[in-house]
């Protein structure tokens, strides 16, 4: 894994997407954020990236490909099979994990992202590790 690890999160919503940056680039020092505000196109613009992100937030409730169809996308590119895809949702139902887990997501966040305990799932996931912190 590089030093500065690359990161995309892909999230309609403007309060989320101020607490993410706020968090990574303020509070723990990683510069290297991409933020896309909507699914479209979504294949398109992530292999138009500088370099191929290290690790994927994905809000699962999106407009035109949840999250679900955005991980599958993924999944069927020979160059993101093994990406690090993490589904951030304000829904946690046990069902939902279930599901999520059957898709191939590495892991999932609660919204609103705790910030307290954010910088040690990232230091998990940047690991190779899962996480399910849905509680």
């Amino acid at each position: 894994m590089s030093h500065n690890p690359m990161f995309l999160y892909v999230e309609d919503e403007p309060l989320s997407r101020m607490v993410m940056e706020v968090l990574m680039v303020r509070g723990l020092g990683y510069s290297n954020l991409k933020i896309f505000e909507n699914s479209s196109d979504f294949m398109q613009r992530v292999q138009a990236l500088p370099e191929k992100p290290d690790v994927f937030f994905l809000d699962i409730h999106m407009q035109p490909y949840s999250g679900f169809e955005m991980l599958a996308m993924l999944r069927e590119h020979p160059d993101y099979q093994s990406a690090r895809v993490i589904a951030l949702t304000a829904s946690v139902m046990n069902e939902e994990v279930d599901l999520l887990k059957q898709s191939g997501f590495n892991g999932a966040i609660a919204k609103p992202i705790n910030q307290m305990t954010f910088p040690e799932m990232l230091n998990l996931i940047l690991n190779g590790e899962e996480v399910w912190s849905i509680s």
